[in-house]
């Protein structure tokens, strides 16, 4: 006899679901009738628990929420040097996504879905090294460490270059670099990017 699932344990195999859905196929590209399919529950049941598929979608998010990256640690361990807390930083962050690709997934079908709350969210995840990159750069600057950079357009550079790594070791497995392990070739990117930033300590 199957045994019974309690209502906190069906509403966490609905979102299970759900995430793996929402990832393959986007938000409008999933449908109640496959959700409950996929479970094995009827949309009465899902509906106990989500009042609409954006209630979902929005409970997914929120687990993803639950995942956020801790840089605490890592900035206090390394506050002396804005290279060695980047990839800090950076370690930290690649490390979360390729435990979760989902939510790398998701993220690209909100740039489609238009979905401006799901947006909103993943933009966020990036704002820290966004923030920290233009943050520094400019203080850098200022004390005459480095030349004169526009600090914001290489903070977008750098999140794309992360981006891309991630978007290759989560979605594209057998591309070129599917023998490089993704810690190196962040390492090495990073590498790359300090010598763009500050070419005169390379």
């Amino acid at each position: 006899m199957t045994k019974r699932l309690s209502a906190e344990q069906r509403r966490a195999s609905i979102i299970t679901v759900a995430k793996r859905l929402f990832a393959h196929s986007g938000f409008h590209g999933v449908s109640i009738d496959e959700i409950v399919s996929k479970v094995g529950v009827s949309p009465a049941i899902l509906y106990r628990h989500f009042k609409s598929k954006e209630a979902l979608y929005q409970s997914v998010l929120q687990e993803f929420s639950a995942t956020r990256e801790s840089y605490v640690e890592t900035v206090v361990a390394n506050d002396t040097s804005f290279e060695q807390v980047l990839r800090g930083m950076t370690r930290v962050f690649v490390d979360s996504i390729m435990h979760h690709p989902d939510m790398l997934k998701m993220e690209m079908h909100s740039q489609l879905d238009g979905s401006e709350a799901s947006q909103a969210f993943f933009l966020n995840r990036w704002k820290s090294f966004t923030d920290y990159i233009e943050f520094n750069l400019t203080e850098l600057q200022s004390q005459g460490k480095i030349d004169k950079i526009n600090a914001p357009a290489a903070a977008l550079m750098y999140q794309g270059i992360i981006r891309e790594v991630l978007l290759i070791k989560c979605m594209q497995p057998e591309d070129r670099f599917s023998e490089t392990p993704v810690n190196a070739l962040v390492d090495e990117i990073i590498t790359l990017f300090m010598r763009i930033v500050d070419p005169h300590n390379n």
